[in-house]
């Protein structure tokens, strides 16, 4: 079976992120969609919403599921008996954090990563953008799901 992981905070899970599931899906029979839980930052969106509604966005499809872990993200690839990890790059900023990344889990684990760069009209929507948004009272449903 081929799986992958999508890991990340999620905090919140944008329309960008959800565009990378759905061009990965042709690709692999199953992704889990990991959100890593940091003890050491306060989230903006609680744990249980970000989970509902990234499952609730995609009940439609079998492929896709939502966990959570709190080891690294190679360890918790190796429990689901993922094949690949799945990341999303918006800039050359991103590339940078992505490769190093990638390289380190690689020599962890022998995981593979797979970069898809993100679409040009998604490129400037982050969480962090997101967040900061929202903490002004600003509309962010036209950005996450």
């Amino acid at each position: 079976m081929n799986i992958a992981i999508f890991p990340g905070s999620f905090d919140p899970f944008t329309i960008g992120h959800a565009d990378i599931v759905k061009r990965a899906l042709p690709l692999f029979d199953q992704i889990v969609i990991a959100i890593g839980l940091n003890i050491d930052k306060q989230p903006a969106f609680p744990l249980e919403q970000r989970v509902e509604r990234i499952k609730a966005f995609f009940a439609a499809e079998p492929k896709v599921s939502v966990i959570t872990y709190t080891n690294l993200t190679v360890d918790a690839a190796r429990e689901l008996d993922a094949n690949y990890i799945i990341r999303g790059v918006r800039n050359v900023a991103d590339f940078e954090y992505e490769k190093n990344m990638a390289d380190a889990n690689l020599q962890l684990s022998g995981i593979e990563t797979l970069i898809f760069f993100t679409k040009p009209q998604l490129a400037h929507i982050s969480s962090s953008l997101i967040r900061d948004l929202h903490k002004h009272g600003k509309d962010i449903t036209p950005y996450i799901v």
